[in-house]
């Protein structure tokens, strides 16, 4: 820890536990605040500050960065960004999945799916990457935003038929998007190679345009093609591209999904521990039994249960059980989900041995996968870092709550290339999350998944303060994290 020699500061986080983000044990210590910045850690008693906070039987943390989200367009319809800022998110990686906002255009009310997850089609009216950040710095958020490029848009805007391969000039095409974005302050290129306007892209296809991201000194972030009985073969794709593009990868939301390939963590966690000899490899993971995404038939039989989300045809069936709507209608449940496309769904697909395991697996980040413009949403949305922090951490043990932090903080912000964020230290930026360790803890169910987290006291980004005791405070010093920069 560090004392400053400055004898003031704006704002001064008085006699908490201060776990700074690398792992390392807590520690009591003062965290001074002046401007954006962390000016002084240590004790600070003498300090003179604007504010003093309070913060003795709490940690002082940094704020959580969630490293898996569909925020794209919820930077926009809720710039307070309460379902993440009120569980202690300051910064959310945006265009997961091969799904991002921009660059597309589209004029139909209906984009195809998984692209409506984000909203309408009049939400996609960025022609270039980089008017969808200067649209957020005209208007910014409360929390960071990080931003991936996503494939599926990519090919939407470049490809009259998604259901083939690219041609050579359409990936001439798609490159040069992908160059235009990096150069914007793109941290990397996403896939949802599960999804129909991504699946039919051929391996060769990706690596073209991931030498393009890695080129920019990008990462390449996947939602591999199968999390299911062919798990090794997606891995292996994916592994083969970071190598073949040289670039890091993240596989997103690591599960063994169906109840046929339940226990099989053992296994694909020894690749990525065998693929990590050769390469940089990463992963995150949200500590439930259940995934969510738009309504897919073929998902059907491989689920325990199945909720819905929400249907444009079926708006009223919007929070119930597959199996109860099937009943109702007089139909199979594959029948009666083919009826409620569009829409989302929630599927319980994995087994909590898994999730344990992966939860555990040392190079694992948290993320939240949450889907913001679902009526009736995953409950990770709204509980997914206190679950973690409360649940996994302290009530089960599975780790300590200082490797929590990490996970969700430093270890995300070094592998996303977030310059002095993720971690508390003289110089970086004053992202900050104060939160009560006895009574933290989810509060959102599938039940009632937009319930607000306990135990998150304040929440600061930039040196402001966005939400404290439960309530926001309006500002929104939220800033587009261009790659590389500040």
């Amino acid at each position: 820890m560090n004392e400053a020699a400055e004898s003031a500061c704006d704002i001064l986080f008085a006699g908490g536990d201060v776990i700074d983000g690398t792992g390392a044990t807590r520690v009591r210590a003062d965290v001074a605040v002046t401007g954006d910045r962390i000016t002084a850690i240590g004790d600070l008693s003498e300090m003179r500050a604007g504010r003093r906070v309070d913060a003795s039987g709490r940690v002082v943390a940094p704020g959580f960065i969630d490293v898996h989200t569909h925020d794209d367009n919820l930077l926009f319809r809720d710039a307070d960004m309460t379902p993440k800022t009120s569980q202690g998110v300051t910064t959310v990686v945006v265009g997961n999945c091969g799904i991002s906002l921009a660059p597309l255009v589209l004029q139909d009310d209906a984009p195809p799916p998984p692209l409506d997850l984000l909203g309408n089609g009049s939400d996609y009216r960025f022609e270039r990457f980089g008017d969808y950040l200067d649209a957020l710095d005209e208007t910014p958020a409360a929390a960071n935003a990080a931003f991936l490029i996503g494939h599926s848009t990519l090919r939407l805007g470049a490809m009259s038929d998604v259901e083939r391969g690219a041609t050579a000039n359409e990936i001439d095409a798609m490159a040069k998007v992908v160059e235009e974005a990096m150069q914007s302050g793109a941290t990397g290129f996403s896939t949802g190679l599960i999804y129909a306007p991504n699946k039919a892209a051929p391996t060769d296809e990706i690596v073209a345009l991931a030498q393009v991201a890695s080129d920019g000194g990008g990462i390449y972030v996947t939602h591999m093609r199968n999390e299911g009985v062919d798990i090794d073969k997606s891995l292996d794709e994916t592994f083969e591209i970071g190598r073949r593009a040289n670039l890091p990868i993240v596989v997103s939301h690591h599960k063994c999904a169906g109840k046929e390939n339940h226990g099989r963590s053992t296994e694909t966690l020894a690749r990525f521990d065998s693929a990590r000899g050769g390469q940089k490899v990463g992963l995150d993971v949200y500590p439930y039994t259940a995934g969510s995404t738009v309504i897919m038939v073929d998902m059907v039989d491989a689920a325990a249960r199945v909720i819905i989300t929400w249907s444009d045809a079926r708006p009223e069936f919007a929070g119930r059980d597959l199996a109860d709507i099937a009943a109702e209608l007089g139909c199979s449940a594959r029948d009666a989900a083919a009826q409620l496309i569009p829409g989302g769904a929630i599927y319980f697909l994995m087994d909590e041995a898994d999730v344990q395991r992966i939860l555990a697996y040392p190079h694992a980040m948290v993320g939240s996968d949450g889907l913001p413009h679902d009526k009736h949403p995953h409950p990770r949305l709204w509980g997914t870092f206190p679950r973690v922090l409360g649940h996994y951490a302290r009530d089960l043990g599975l780790f300590t709550l200082e490797d929590a932090v990490r996970r969700m903080t430093g270890l995300s912000a070094e592998q996303f290339g977030l310059k002095d964020r993720g971690v508390l230290r003289q110089g970086a930026f004053a992202d900050i999350t104060m939160f009560n360790p006895e009574t933290v803890i989810d509060s959102s169910t599938f039940e009632q998944p937009t319930t607000p987290a306990a135990g998150i006291d304040v929440v600061m980004v930039n040196g402001e303060v966005i939400r404290e005791d439960g309530r926001v405070t309006g500002a929104r010093p939220g800033r587009a994290l261009r790659r590389n920069s500040a």
